[in-house]
């Protein structure tokens, strides 16, 4: 590597950020870029491992070590070489992936990890900076026509990568604009829309069509796209998100987070709003849930003013180490303190919302809530919960934003008039070894096939699945594989 003695001249360092008071005035990126000098010195830390396990701890098989050393060799363009060679998005991944790479980094077993992820998301802006990144025109066409169903990161990754293979692309997209999730889900101070922009346009210049507005089993015929095209892949996540059904639930006020993001990213952007605006400006809002979805409202929330912003999560609060049942290199459940919870934010852990009260006009005024018991199990996680005696009480709450994650995809339109087969889970069933359905030209990708996860494997998802659909198409296939063993597979 670069520097052997990196990981014991330097410790961890992260970029500064633009002051609480400051960012919560709109809604902008607020995490500036490292000086030069400590960008070198951050990629110095990676140590030249026996066994580098921040590979496996990438869903995409990034190809970590090497492209640190290119960062610290300030070989800018190898550097970007060697990133996209296994990720098509890392102006994505650098923003909002939580970095399981980092948890695994040999490193982090005595040390804070390497700053992986904040190295990719420089790589992939310098590389912008400099004209590295153009479009990769395909030098022939197969003739194959194939139609990708839904536009956030598992349909971007296939579409990206079944056009490098030379077939012609179609995405469609049932919202305004292409994205999904990265466009409507993530808020614009974690991940600016000119960024999705920026990629969506280098796509359409690489010969990648999205047609909007496009929501294929509704004003799209089924039967139109399987005449149409040589093969179609489903990906348009996971969509139906998991209910709190108690009392009070169809109070004005109860609301899915992902309403509430999708409607701000759309104010963001200027894009008309037909449903009543969900805004947090002077309420108390409670977030329930502790995932990413509910720390994108309580940030959001604060840019609304909100009167108060409070996280509820049913799990006890996590611990700040690896415990004995979280051993390296697994991905720990530590505690996590986001930008949106520093912005102001009260968390409660150990608590259920046992109803919603409201006025004597329907609107939501208040929460039942009850603290939760864990007993651990023999290895000492959390196991089973009993409701604290005398612990119940009722806390102001005119907004209510659900955030408990996702079922499964939404088995109405395409899925049910295409009657492909749903796993128990709900979601589209197939093979990880071959994303095909049980019809023959249609495939699956990312949440919709896996069930809720991370946008990082979304684009492995899309990847892999992209790979497939080629190996169908043609018989062979030269598309990467997280595999190396697979660059060439016959089928």
């Amino acid at each position: 590597m670069g520097k052997p003695t990196g990981f014991k001249e330097f410790t961890r360092e992260l970029p500064t950020k633009i002051a609480v008071t400051e960012r919560k005035k709109n809604y902008n990126e607020f995490i500036n870029l490292l000086p030069e000098q400590k960008l070198n010195e951050q990629s110095a830390r990676c140590m030249n491992c026996g066994v580098p396990f921040c590979h496996n701890g990438c869903p995409l098989g990034n190809i970590i070590p090497e492209f640190n050393d290119a960062v610290y060799r300030k070989e800018w363009k190898d550097a970007y070489e060697i990133l996209i060679s296994t990720n098509n998005f890392p102006e994505f991944t650098g923003r909002i992936c939580p970095a399981p790479c980092e948890t695994a980094c040999v490193l982090g077993i005595n040390q804070p990890a390497v700053t992986i992820e904040e190295i990719e998301k420089h790589i992939i802006e310098i590389a912008f900076e400099k004209g590295f990144v153009t479009a990769r025109k395909p030098n022939i066409r197969s003739g194959k026509k194939v139609a990708v169903i839904g536009s956030g990161p598992a349909g971007l990754a296939t579409a990206a990568q079944l056009n490098y293979a030379g077939h012609e692309v179609t995405v469609y997209e049932r919202d305004p604009k292409p994205g999904g999730l990265l466009r409507f889900g993530i808020p614009d101070f974690k991940l600016e829309k000119n960024i999705v922009e920026r990629r969506i346009s280098l796509l359409e210049e690489e010969g990648v069509r999205f047609i909007c507005n496009a929501n294929v089993g509704v004003n799209i015929r089924v039967n139109d796209i399987m005449r149409d095209y040589h093969a179609v892949v489903l990906a348009g996540g996971s969509t139906i998100p998991r209910d709190l059904t108690i009392p009070g639930r169809n109070l004005k006020g109860v609301h899915y987070a992902m309403d509430f993001l999708k409607q701000q990213n759309k104010r963001v952007s200027t894009i008309e709003i037909e449903e009543e605006d969900l805004m947090a400006s002077s309420k108390n809002v409670i977030v329930i849930g502790g995932g990413d979805t509910g720390s994108d409202c309580v940030g959001t929330s604060n840019r609304h003013n909100a009167k108060s912003v409070t996280q509820f999560e049913l799990l006890p609060k996590p611990p700040d180490a690896r415990a004995d049942y979280m051993p390296w290199p697994t991905y720990p459940m530590l505690l996590k303190t986001t930008t949106s919870h520093e912005e102001g934010a009260e968390r409660i852990w150990g608590v259920a919302t046992k109803a919603f009260i409201g006025d004597d006009k329907g609107n939501l005024k208040a929460l039942q809530i009850v603290d939760l018991e864990w007993s651990s199990s023999a290895d000492g996680s959390p196991s089973k919960f009993i409701e604290k005696l005398g612990s119940e009480r009722e806390i102001p709450c005119e907004l209510a934003l659900l955030a408990m994650g996702f079922l499964h995809a939404d088995p109405s339109g395409i899925i049910d008039e295409l009657g492909v087969q749903l796993d128990e889970r709900g979601n589209v069933k197939a093979t990880e070894q071959q994303y095909q359905t049980n019809i023959a030209k249609v495939f699956t990708a990312g949440d919709m096939r896996r069930g809720q996860s991370l946008v990082v494997w979304a684009i492995s998802e899309g990847r892999e699945c992209a790979r497939k659909v080629d190996i169908f198409l043609t018989g062979s296939s030269l598309l990467e594989s997280k595999d190396s063993s697979l660059f060439f597979q016959q089928a």
